[in-house]
């Protein structure tokens, strides 16, 4: 946060606070200023790079070790602010009396510039009311939050105190510049309390920008571009075309691409309606907070572009949940995110610039509800920005023109850039389930080109049951004897399909075309209610280039029985898209699972039913997997799989977790990896895991291994390294318990090496028992039989921080992921290999 920022928020001709310069870099200082603005706070400064890093603390600092205090990350200040004590007129931003509490010197554990990076500081303070060891850890934001929340927290030493001792707060209070109370400095009013604490089912909502530092409301006047008129009843929406790589350029300005229903809002005194991108008013069908809360906003009249949506599990927008919970009644998960402004109070801003009128739409949400969100935009290169939303697994970004005005219709001020290919299709057939009477199975896409319907092929998963049983009886009144597509289809394509007047659209998103013009790897989404079928083309985008000729049925050995049955109902993954899935990560997941015996969770009718676990081979498993005699014990048949062939023969045994063991059927004795797998216990962050897992990084390096990480899936991070071939297990385990143990007696209040959950309140289990003989833990890619099919993705250390939850990859968007990934975080895996230390021996690399 530069100082551009800290110069941009204020009038120096008014206030009394020093102007933002850079100093020469080299100090350690620190200061707490105690700040009575509109919500009075303690503003917590370190010194670093040639400014003061600082945080707005809600509450104040404790001295109480672990209790958390929510710091609200704000703009850099320059070193001399922490000199500053004095009042801030009424009108300025963060207006009010700025008293200087504290002042000292700090110094961090280990490198604070890497650690500021990774979000988690360690350090002490050396002042006249603190010292001693301190913490300052990032929050994981929500999708779409505008703050980066972090916590301060006191470290256990001498300098701490319990709970029932005086609060330091208020046993001392004066300035350590000049001796005053903060009264005195606001001429003698009463101190202001602290604003009552809103929460949410996550926790504590930080403050506001206004609740801190006052209100800050657009000033029409200084808008270029503004013109005095009538409020519209609809404004044409402005909208974006496809490109296939994002522009760049100080012109442009990007935003995370949504995935929900285009609506404008329209306020007109207490008249609230939210039109479709068609002019349709679908105000009746998101329910009450949302108009209650534009309701609320500061303005008499105005016109707002956004978009509708609901946040998955993940954290990322979903349209498939978006639909799922139109159609069942519920509203309590909708989320208006607004990026427009097109008019404000008798004045027209569809001629202003559009940094202008997303700075003027900011000021209005300043102090909004939770259903209303500003959507941020980054200014930086537009390929990174779009190499990051891949990562990620959203769906791609929109770029647009910052100094344009709004213009109606489709043109180049916006575009957008895809991470996967997805576009909507009109509803042209369907094949009848054959697992229901009274769903669907699949269904039939198609395209216009000019007049004419061209066929697209199936889509046969992304269809929850509940879905599935709606669109088949949404679709009986469609039935038509007669194909509506313009060519003649070929008898593959045309078995068991009922065809549809071609009336309905639909979202899919699908991995690329065929040579002869078919969708491949496709999921369904969701109907577009919202756009006409005739509307409907074929995109041309970034997965043009990837077409491939259509596959060859003889190619795969293995045939699914009832593909639609549905494995993850909630996330509407069926067998065939589980198998779908496995085909396109194949060629990274297979050094972890060929050729190693295998332990499986199956659920043949999903995760709501009965599931079990697997170890040894079963009747009517498909031939395509194959068995081993483990020679400690002939009698039974491990279960192994050569090539993908054996990976689609568990799919279709209903396989849902597949866990190998760290060793291959070549040498059953000798692992050649190791797994740590961090378990946290209730009262941990996802925060305290991470740190947990660079510590684990951290010690494997002092081994001679190298830790590579990922996610569970699950809980937690999952750390592992490659070894070579040469203990045994039991050294090997003796090893890994060593490590944990170690872990656990230096941090005995963050780690615990022992499985009794008693003990684990509050700690992570550093879960060392993976490493034995026979025990395995789940595969890298491997999904998880959890609600929303979450996988078990490997991903690199520097990706690791609040974005990314341990389940937050799923089936659904893992491989946009993987696609777009410019390296394999794991692709040295294998070559990282080195021999474990045992009994004393030496450790050499290959």
């Amino acid at each position: 946060m530069a100082l551009e920022t800290y110069n941009e928020k204020r009038d120096f001709t008014v206030s009394p606070e020093p102007k933002g310069k850079r100093a020469k870099a080299g100090g350690k200082s620190f200061v707490i200023q105690k700040h009575a603005a509109r919500r009075l706070h303690y503003d917590f400064r370190l010194e670093m790079d040639g400014v003061l890093k600082s945080w707005a603390v809600t509450r104040g600092p404790s001295l109480v070790p672990g209790e958390k205090r929510l710091s609200v990350h704000v703009e850099d200040h320059p070193l001399d602010y922490g000199g500053f004590e004095g009042v801030i007129p009424e009108g300025n931003y963060g207006a009010g009396a700025v008293l200087l509490w504290d002042r000292g010197t700090w110094s961090a554990t280990g490198d604070p510039h890497k650690a500021y990076r990774k979000g988690h500081m360690e350090f002490e303070l050396e002042g006249e009311k603190l010292r001693g060891r301190w913490h300052l850890v990032k929050m994981a934001n929500r999708r779409g939050e505008k703050r980066e929340n972090w916590l301060l927290i006191k470290g256990e030493d001498e300098f701490a105190r319990a709970e029932s001792d005086p609060d330091i707060l208020e046993e001392l209070p004066k300035s350590v510049k000049t001796g005053r109370v903060i009264e005195e400095l606001q001429g003698g009013k009463a101190p202001k309390k602290l604003a009552k604490k809103r929460t949410t089912a996550t926790g504590v909502q930080p403050p506001t920008d206004k609740e801190l530092n006052g209100p800050v409301t657009p000033d029409i006047q200084k808008i270029k571009g503004a013109r005095k008129a009538n409020l519209p009843d609809f404004v044409a929406p402005q909208l974006a075309t496809l490109v296939k790589g994002a522009p760049s350029g100080k012109r442009w300005i990007h935003e995370i691409k949504l995935d929900g229903y285009r609506l404008q809002a329209r306020i007109d005194g207490g008249d609230v309606r939210l039109l479709t991108r068609t002019g349709l008013d679908w105000t009746h069908k998101f329910g009450k907070p949302i108009v209650d809360a534009l309701r609320q906003l500061p303005v008499k009249q105005a016109i707002i572009d956004g978009e509708i949506v609901v946040n998955g599990g993940s954290g990322a927008t979903d349209f498939s949940l978006l639909q799922q919970d139109l159609s069942e009644g519920r509203t309590n998960r909708f989320v208006f995110f607004a990026f427009d402004l097109l008019h404000l109070d008798r004045n027209d801003l569809t001629g202003a610039k559009l940094l202008d009128r997303k700075q003027a739409l900011e000021a209005i949400l300043a102090d909004c509800a939770a259903v209303l969100r500003y959507s941020e935009h980054f200014g930086d290169e537009g390929g990174l920005v779009l190499k990051h939303a891949c990562r990620l697994s959203l769906e791609g970004i929109i770029s647009k023109i910052g100094d344009a005005p709004y213009r109606g219709g489709r043109g180049r001020d916006w575009v957008k850039s895809k991470c996967s290919a997805r576009q909507e299709f009109v509803v042209a057939g369907y094949v009848p389930s054959s697992v229901s009477s009274n769903a669907i199975g699949s269904l039939v896409m198609g395209y216009y080109d000019g007049d004419t319907l061209k066929h697209a092929g199936r889509v046969g998963t992304g269809y929850s049951n509940k879905v599935a049983q709606s669109l088949f009886r949404q679709l009986q009144d469609l039935r038509t004897d007669r194909s509506p597509f313009g060519e003649k289809l070929t008898g593959v394509e045309k078995k068991d399909v009922v065809f549809l007047k071609p009336e309905l659209v639909a979202e899919v998103e699908f991995r690329g075309w065929t040579a002869d013009s078919h969708i491949r790897h496709a999921a369904y989404r969701g109907l577009r209610e919202d756009k006409l079928a005739r509307d409907v083309i074929r995109e041309t985008g970034p997965m043009e280039a990837k077409a491939e000729p259509p596959e060859d049925p003889a190619r795969r050995t293995v045939n699914l029985t009832h593909p639609d049955r549905v494995y993850w109902p909630e996330a509407g993954v069926t067998k065939a898209g589980l198998a779908d899935y496995y085909i396109q990560v194949w060629r990274f997941m297979a050094p972890y699972v060929v050729n190693r015996p295998l332990a499986l969770v199956r659920g043949p009718d999903g995760i709501g039913k009965a599931l079990f676990f697997q170890k040894h081979a079963w009747k009517g498993m498909n031939k395509q997997i194959r068995t081993a005699k483990d020679p400690a014990d002939p009698s039974e048949e491990d279960i192994v799989i050569h090539d993908l062939d054996g990976l689609l023969g568990l799919v279709q045994g209903g396989t849902l977790e597949i866990h190998p063991w760290g060793s291959t059927i070549d040498r059953w004795e000798k692992p050649d990896m190791v797994n740590i797998d961090l378990d946290p216990g209730e009262g941990t962050t996802w925060d305290d895991v991470i740190a947990a897992a660079h510590e684990v990084k951290a010690r494997f390096e002092a081994m001679g291994l190298a830790g590579f990480v990922k996610t569970s899936g699950g809980k937690g991070l999952h750390v592992v390294a490659p070894v070579k071939p040469k203990a045994e297990w039991p050294d090997v385990k003796a090893a890994m318990k060593a490590l944990a143990d170690s872990m656990a007696g230096d941090s005995p209040d963050r780690y615990v090496s022992t499985i009794t959950k008693s003990k684990r309140k509050g700690k992570i289990l550093i879960d060392y028992l993976r490493n034995g003989r026979g025990a395995t833990a789940v595969a890298p890619y491997s999904t998880r039989a959890r609600a929303g099919a979450p996988v078990s993705m490997p991903v690199a250390w520097e990706e690791l921080g609040g974005a990314i939850g341990p389940a937050y990859f799923t089936v659904n968007n893992a491989v946009a992921r993987l696609e777009q990934l410019g390296n394999d975080p794991w692709a040295d895996f294998r070559a990282a290999e080195a021999e474990i230390t045992v009994a004393g021996k030496t450790r050499r690399k290959r």
